[in-house]
Formats: structure tokens, C-alpha cells, sequence
């Protein structure tokens, strides 16, 4: 009966509003785990989130725990530099971005900051593009794909990968402001443990 209940109540800076129940949350996340796997992304390989704030974001970090890749959260506000130096760092496999994002009245060109950062990072081999503020993106054949394009073939299931309780689930890297930036590895187990632990017995959360 809970998968019917709301996960997320969101509200985007332009006045739009969605509500994401918990079966809809697992649906996305697990079809963005399928076209993580048809990508080769395999556990161990590290994934950069360079996104909006949008529902889709968390699904992301859901699906890339799910098939054991490592995430690193890059900040949207970061520019094309900050982006590669971390990318380069935990030698991301794949990118997932969006068209851009909305931020104080302004329309910022994540794709476009993305593109730039990929001249210097070899490492990636595809990138997920969701379609946020719906403006024109240049899209690099073979490497680019459309997330919306993506979910139609993908897999509406895809088994959990079980890793180690010290294995990576996602890297946090410092500002940079005082030199590079360094990246902090967050195990699964350590992580997701304490998690649990601060919903029970700090917020008590409960239907």
C-alpha cells in the first residue's frame, strides 16, 4: 500500500509542481539503473551527477547505488573547470546532466558547461541528458542520449547489485578553494547504516 504514498512533494523555481510516489521513484530509478548497465557501467565504476534540483536527481544517486557505482555530486553551479577536475579525479565512466536548470529568474546551460568539460575527460563514454527547461542542446552522437528516450527501452526491473559494506557508494569532494579539490569515499554499509540509525531515533519517522 506505501508505494501509492507521495516520496517527494516538489516545487521547481518556476512556480512547477510534481508528485512522486514511491513506486514512481522506483520505477525511474530502477529504468536508470537498466541504461546504466546497457551503458557497461558495472560496479566499481564511478558516475558524475551534474544536475537541477528535479526529482530525478535522487533517483539518479538511487540508481547508480543500485548497480554498485560510485556517484560524486558535482554542484550545477560549478563551472566546466570544477567539473572535469572532478571527473577526472574518481575517473567517471558516465555523466548524467540535463538540458540546463533554473536558478533566480535565469536559465543556466548545464549541457553546454558539460560539453566543455568532457574536451578534457577521456574517461566518458555517455552521457544521460534529462530534458528540464526544454532548449536546444547539442548532442554528441554515440556518446549522448536523451533521458525520456532512454526509459522507453529500458528494463522496468533490475536486481540489486550486492557489494561489500566498505564498498565506495559515492565520493564527496572538497570545494577546491584552497587547492584540488579532495575527494572523500563514503562506503556503502558506514553510510547507509548511520542513515537508518539518524531517521529512527533522531527524527523518529514513521507513516
Amino acid at each position: 500500500w506505501r508505494k501509492n504514498k507521495a516520496a517527494f512533494l516538489w516545487e521547481g523555481e518556476p512556480g512547477d509542481r510534481r508528485t512522486v510516489t514511491y513506486q514512481e521513484l522506483f520505477q525511474t530509478t530502477n529504468k536508470l539503473a537498466s541504461a546504466l548497465q546497457d551503458f557497461g557501467v558495472r560496479a566499481g565504476d564511478a558516475v558524475a551527477l551534474y544536475l537541477p534540483l528535479i526529482p530525478e536527481f535522487p533517483a539518479a544517486m538511487l540508481a547508480c547505488a543500485r548497480v554498485g557505482a560510485p556517484f560524486t555530486v558535482v554542484f550545477s553551479g560549478f563551472s566546466s573547470k570544477a567539473l572535469a577536475e572532478r571527473i577526472q579525479d574518481c575517473d567517471a565512466r558516465a555523466v548524467i546532466t540535463a538540458d540546463g536548470g533554473f536558478r533566480r529568474g535565469k536559465t543556466i546551460k548545464l549541457k553546454a558547461v558539460v560539453d566543455e568539460a568532457l574536451k578534457d575527460t577521456p574517461s566518458v563514454r555517455h552521457t544521460i541528458v534529462f530534458r528540464r527547461t526544454g532548449e536546444q542542446v547539442s548532442m554528441q552522437e554515440s556518446r549522448d542520449r536523451w533521458w525520456d528516450e532512454l526509459a522507453t527501452q529500458a528494463s522496468a526491473y533490475v536486481d540489486p547489485v550486492p557489494v561489500e559494506a566498505s564498498h565506495p557508494l559515492y565520493i564527496l569532494y572538497t570545494s577546491g578553494k584552497t587547492g584540488k579539490p579532495k575527494g572523500v569515499a563514503h562506503s556503502t554499509g558506514g553510510y547507509l547504516v548511520h542513515a537508518l540509525a539518524t531517521q529512527v531515533w533522531v527524527f523518529d519517522v514513521r507513516d
